[in-house]
């Protein structure tokens, strides 16, 4: 199998969801506590500008690979981290808004269920790019 752009993001994005639902699952309340104290502390952690740069860079150099490569679906991944930059964005321009979700959510088991189960269908759904499309 060769590995080319879309694929090498496609298994990246996969690795990152999948071990980080591994450490959810075996930190636990460890996992949440951190995420909220030190991740997303209560006063906008400067990390999260130098994130932003990097995945605004990432989506336009994404665009500009579907533009000169002829990689069939090669748009569907780049679909998919632009829908990111929401995320992102609300990290920038609205952090406590976005810090109150994480709370919510790290704090209600059947909404991180729900979120867990769809990042796991979607790591799946990256790793079948990999192989089957890219």
């Amino acid at each position: 199998m060769d590995l080319n752009y879309f694929s090498v993001l496609a298994f990246s994005w996969a690795g990152i969801g999948i071990i980080s639902r591994i450490l959810m699952f075996f930190l636990g309340d460890r996992w949440a506590k951190w995420e909220l104290n030190r991740a997303y502390s209560e006063k906008r952690p400067k990390w999260i500008i130098f994130v932003a740069v990097f995945f605004l860079i990432l989506v336009v150099v994404t665009w500009v690979q579907v533009g000169i490569t002829d990689i069939r679906g090669s748009w569907i991944i780049a679909v998919l981290l632009s829908l990111v930059l929401i995320k992102v964005s609300t990290w920038v321009f609205n952090y406590n808004s976005f810090r109150n979700f994480a709370e919510v959510m790290l704090k209600d088991r059947k909404k991180m269920r729900i979120l867990n189960i769809f990042v796991l269908v979607l790591s799946i759904a990256m790793i079948l790019m990999g192989i089957l499309l890219y």
